[in-house]
């Protein structure tokens, strides 16, 4: 095995963001097309990190008869949680910063810097350290790495953090940091498979562990006879 010398690093294709940005695109209507199953389960934990409450939820996401979009509960959610609280933040992160980032309408919110290559679970990648311009009021951003695969530029992991943190003098919303794994679905598109968190959030009272695990599942591209069958 031989030494990679100053000088030899691989470089990346010009324009390397703008062309992920546009798969990421692709990627995302393309993921829009499917039916899937999402579970979130988060845990609370105490200092001996036993779990003391807990919220379970399992969401279908279909089509209706007029082929609109829309999520559907499956059964009623779980909540036994103590001292924490899922905000409309917190979904909303669920829905669109934990999945996908950095598709062409969002470009313009995030400045972005090249990290090299690194090989991901047996995958060769390159590294975009992605941050956001700023942040206007009420907006929801990513702050983090990317992983992208070298072969088709598609995005095969992400891990950072939802921002900002939202503290006022009264209450705190804090977030933590995570990382989402893609798989291969079809062959061609990289998808959700699932997101990770555990993480000790510094609120003022004191700090505060949390478990968190997304899975998505089941995927089934939409047509006109689709019926859900989640795996």
């Amino acid at each position: 095995m031989a030494k990679r010398l100053p000088g030899q690093e691989p470089s990346p294709p010009p324009n390397l963001v703008k062309l992920v940005a546009h798969r990421e695109s692709e990627t995302e209507a393309e993921r829009n097309q499917y039916l899937y199953r999402q579970t979130v389960a988060l845990d609370e934990l105490d200092d001996r990190g036993a779990t003391r409450g807990h919220y379970r939820e399992v969401r279908d996401v279909i089509f209706s008869p007029q082929h609109d979009r829309t999520e559907e509960l499956v059964g009623k959610p779980e909540n036994t949680l103590l001292h924490l609280v899922l905000t409309p933040e917190d979904f909303a992160d669920i829905r669109e910063i934990q999945p996908v980032v950095l598709t062409e309408d969002r470009l313009w919110n995030y400045e972005t810097t090249f990290r090299g290559d690194e090989t991901v679970d047996g995958v060769d990648c390159w590294v975009l350290q992605v941050r956001p311009r700023g942040i206007l009021a009420g907006q929801r951003l990513f702050d983090g790495m990317i992983w992208v695969e070298k072969k088709e530029l598609n995005i095969v992991r992400l891990q950072g953090q939802a921002v900002p943190q939202i503290r006022t003098m009264k209450s705190e919303n804090l977030f933590p940091r995570f990382t989402t794994v893609r798989h291969p679905v079809d062959g061609k598109n990289w998808f959700p498979a699932y997101t990770v968190a555990d993480d000790t959030l510094q609120f003022r009272t004191g700090p505060q562990r949390e478990r968190l695990r997304i899975g998505y599942s089941g995927y089934k591209r939409f047509s006109a006879d689709s019926t859900f069958t989640p795996k």
